[in-house]
């Protein structure tokens, strides 16, 4: 099993959701730390993402990750609805 790591803005973003979309973050954290591959590998500017979409309510969330095999981390990057999510995790990567 991998171990999880997340950068800040990861972990800011999600002390702001409601307490059932934290629960529910949790648990896909876990599965994602089982098995990174579960998520779709990203190319081009985002070729060291990967991002794994689940459904909560009605609505579906983006987890975007890294993997180092080496170290076995799986470091969480960003969470969020698809709109706009793919131009920010762009603007994160670059910064």
């Amino acid at each position: 099993m991998y171990t999880a790591h997340a950068v800040r803005s990861f972990i800011n973003t999600k002390k702001k959701l409601p307490k059932t979309l934290r629960a529910e973050l949790d648990r896909q954290v876990d599965l994602v730390c089982k098995d990174p591959s579960i998520g779709t590998h990203k190319a081009g500017d985002l070729r060291r993402v990967w991002v794994h979409k689940f459904n909560l309510l009605g609505r579906r969330y983006l987890l975007a990750y890294s993997i180092d095999e080496q170290a076995m981390i799986v470091t969480f990057l960003a969470i969020g609805g698809h709109e706009n999510f793919y131009r920010d995790l762009k603007n994160y990567l670059k910064a």
